[in-house]
């Protein structure tokens, strides 16, 4: 199946892209697909673009969107509560 992703989205620095993956389970090849997410960057001072990157099953990505939902509406309340009392 090679080592390039089946598709892939980008928006801004971030990227995720879907793998395709073979397992062997009861002497046959099961085909299952994973993720991983990505963010590039550069280093202060320095020209090299750098990587992280994670890689997630299936299951991950439902409890990866409730835990960014909820760091969202942690920033946004926040913000909205320091712009009423007179900051940022």
């Amino acid at each position: 199946m090679g080592n390039r992703p089946i598709k892939k989205w980008r928006s801004g620095n971030i990227e995720v892209a879907v793998w395709s993956n073979e397992k062997e389970f009861n002497g046959g090849l099961v085909e299952f697909k994973t993720i991983s997410l990505s963010r590039s960057y550069k280093k202060k001072d320095e020209e090299i673009w750098r990587n992280e990157v994670i890689n997630l099953r299936r299951g991950d990505i439902p409890k990866i969107m409730v835990v960014l939902q909820k760091a969202q509406e942690e920033l946004l309340l926040n913000q909205e509560q320091a712009e009423e009392e007179g900051g940022e």
